[in-house]
């Protein structure tokens, strides 16, 4: 090795570890950065990715894994995002089998456990791509063992990697960059010399961890390029070609031979019609995520829906911002292929691969994504970022020794960065904070918005609510959801006018928006206009043929209108699609008990317990039937068990008062009136069942005197 590349090293102002302690310092500095995110709720996409993907539940057959996407949906849907990371799914039903349900504590320690894994291991692929690949008697020399454990602390601190830590949906990046480094070290272990068959175990190996990386998330497959950059037996290099365009292929095929359908608003630069501008607008995205590595100061959970306005003309002021990307790039491959030195070119190099490779998948280049700029994908890519960093910083200690400023520079970074960590962290605690954080970052975000306005609404802050939901509208005025959540809380506070011209929108714009037409026909009805609610509901249908909650609305609407069998039939379809559907069970009970059918209406309130035995409601509606019935102990026994669960119900005690008072057990009777009357002075119907009791007992008592 040349003198020059010992002196490089030497020069940094860091210990020289022995491999073993300096992966441990690294999983240390890793720990410390992240450990606050532990006790983080799940928050965002977590929500669909694990809280409602039934995937995870035990129940659920293993197979549903290999066929669905990561989101819980058949890959076969027009609705899937066709992201296929079943071993990475595996993971999240791991976590919930461990912890009998869906705990987040567990779900955050296991990330934190894996990127302090990928920050050890980074001391070895830092130490090959810094310091090339030398073997002695079989065993690989560190030339640089300052410069990775720089690399590493670099990498194991960098505040980009937040989403993926302290968002649980990140597993998916940190399973990926752990193959990818699997497989990388194991290729490399092939140049320590061996047979041909030991090199073919390798490469085996190699593609095996390979395949697990891209089942992990797609990305992986590009660790075959980073590896197909270094020199090799041809035989080696042909057999990882054609089993990377093998895999290709497969995962082309799993994804039904398409790419997934994005929206405008996912992707905007991406259906500008113009190519020029769509080029420019993705070149500015680039300069966006270099400037995120570089300065992560204001980072945000979504970068999407006006978040980044499109740059319309060459004159935009951000203009300049691509060219010193540019500039800055071509600079680096300059020095990459034209510099006399052989170690900074093979440096720079391996540098630039690792930093660009990675991040191809999501460049736009040979598929649409659907993101603007998304913090997570750039897990890998910052390895390589923080490799050049530490080449650079190396280099200046090595050319200014004397001089103990980049001492005082890299102290302060690792500072910033740790410091960094500990707001960002906060941020991702809650939903609440998570949102209300990227308002600063992205105020023209319209789904920022939306979600501020969705969380609180969930915390019963509607007045809050409405005032983000009206302006995630104001910034996209075709933004459907955030107008059928709006018309939901106008609705619930009688301001069904403005509530029917919000929904109304809604599903002119997006015709096919089912929850939308629902909500519809709800307000319809409420504004008595019938005919249109129930075609509504029937649209609402036809778009999502199994709606148990459309149903049962609809349901609603036919008593409204006295259509008695049409409503019990509209029952009966949503206790068929969802049979623990409470409320359609209860409401068929209730209208057959109306209507004078007690038999009928025993029947399916019994059905209905064996389905819901814990449910209060159906037994008290069937306690009120079986009394209509003279069946009264029967009748007790199911009052007093929804008394049970249910102690408050005033309804309750009085209807079972009333139950009593029928049977002749009038002090039972009045223990229960009054119990009814002290959780409901204002129950008028129990009032003056109480007095009526009150004057017969008065009446015994007279009679009774002697």
């Amino acid at each position: 090795m040349a003198q020059t590349e010992v002196d490089w090293d030497h020069h940094i102002p860091l210990p020289k570890l022995a491999p073993v302690k300096a992966k441990i310092t690294l999983a240390l500095v890793a720990l410390l950065c992240f450990i606050n995110s532990y006790d983080g709720d799940f928050v965002f996409d977590d929500s669909e990715a694990i809280v409602n993907n039934q995937d995870l539940n035990p129940a659920t057959p293993l197979n549903n894994i290999w066929g669905n996407d990561f989101w819980g949906s058949n890959l076969s849907s027009n609705n899937s995002h066709k992201s296929y990371r079943p071993l990475t799914v595996l993971t999240f039903r791991f976590n919930y089998l461990m912890a009998g349900g869906l705990h987040p504590v567990g779900f955050h320690i296991l990330n934190i456990g894996l990127h302090s894994l990928i920050s050890a291991l980074m001391f070895d692929m830092f130490s090959i791509l810094l310091g090339g690949l030398t073997y002695v008697n079989r065993k690989r020399l560190n030339h640089v063992p300052k410069a990775s454990l720089l690399a590493g602390i670099l990498f194991a601190a960098h505040p980009i990697h937040t989403e993926s830590v302290a968002g649980i949906v990140g597993r998916a990046d940190l399973l990926c960059a752990l193959f990818f480094q699997l497989s990388f070290l194991t290729y490399c272990k092939a140049f320590r010399g061996g047979g041909f068959c030991e090199q073919l175990r390798f490469c085996l190996n190699v593609l095996l961890l390979c395949s697990a990386a891209m089942l992990c998330k797609e990305q992986g497959i590009t660790v075959l390029v980073s590896e197909l950059v270094r020199t090799g037996l041809l035989t080696r290099l042909a057999l990882l070609s054609l089993s990377g365009a093998s895999l290709l292929y497969t995962r082309w095929k799993i994804m039904g031979t398409g790419p997934p359908a994005f929206t405008e608003v996912d992707n905007p630069a991406s259906f500008a019609e113009n190519v020029f501008l769509r080029v420019i607008n993705y070149n500015y995205y680039y300069s966006l995520n270099a400037w995120l590595l570089l300065c992560p100061w204001w980072l945000c959970f979504d970068w999407s829906m006006g978040c980044v306005p499109l740059i319309k003309s060459a004159f935009d002021w951000r203009m300049p911002w691509l060219l010193l990307l540019w500039s800055f790039l071509i600079g680096l491959i300059n020095q990459a292929i034209c510099s006399q030195d052989s170690q900074r070119r093979r440096t720079l190099t391996l540098g630039l691969v690792l930093l660009v490779v990675p991040f191809l998948p999501a460049c736009n280049i040979f598929f649409r994504v659907g993101f603007v700029v998304a913090e997570r994908v750039l897990y890998l890519s910052s390895a390589g970022y923080c490799m050049l960093l530490a080449y650079a910083l190396g280099c200046c200690c090595c050319r200014w020794s004397k001089h103990k400023i980049f001492t005082c520079v890299m102290g302060l970074l690792l500072i910033d960065n740790i410091q960094g960590q500990k707001s960002k962290f906060h941020q991702w605690r809650s939903e609440q904070s998570l949102f209300t954080s990227a308002l600063s970052v992205c105020p023209l975000n319209a789904k920022v918005h939306y979600n501020v306005g969705k969380n609180l609404a969930d915390r019963g802050n509607t007045s809050a609510a409405i005032k983000y939901y009206r302006e995630a509208v104001r910034l996209h005025p075709t933004y459907v959801h955030a107008m059928n959540n709006l018309g939901n809380i106008l609705k619930e506070r009688n301001e069904l006018v403005e509530a029917e011209d919000l929904l109304a929108k809604a599903v002119h714009i997006q015709p096919d928006f089912a929850a939308a037409w629902m909500n519809l026909g709800i307000v319809q009805n409420s504004l008595r206009k019938f005919e249109e609610a129930e075609q509504s509901y029937w649209n609402a249908i036809r778009f999502r043929k199994k709606y148990p909650d459309c149903y049962y609305n609809l349901g609603r609407l036919y008593v409204d209108l006295n259509r008695h069998l049409d409503a019990l039939n509209a029952w009966r379809n949503a206790t068929m699609l969802k049979p623990d559907h409470s409320l359609a069970w209860n409401n068929m009970v209730i209208l057959l008990d109306n209507t004078g059918n007690l038999a009928q209406a025993e029947v399916i309130g019994r059905e209905a317990l064996k389905l819901l035995p814990k449910d209060h409601t159906i037994m008290f509606s069937l306690a009120n039937v079986l009394g209509k019935l003279q069946k009264y102990e029967e009748s007790e026994g199911f009052f007093l068990h929804a008394l049970r669960i249910n102690p408050n119900s005033a309804s309750c005690h009085g209807n079972l008062a009333v139950l009593y008072h029928r049977w002749g057990k009038l002090e039972l009777a009045k223990k229960h009136y009054e119990l009814s009357l002290k959780l409901d002075p204002e129950a008028l119907g129990t009032r003056d069942n109480y007095d009526m009791l009150q004057r017969k007992l008065d009446q015994l008592y007279r009679t009774t005197a002697p």
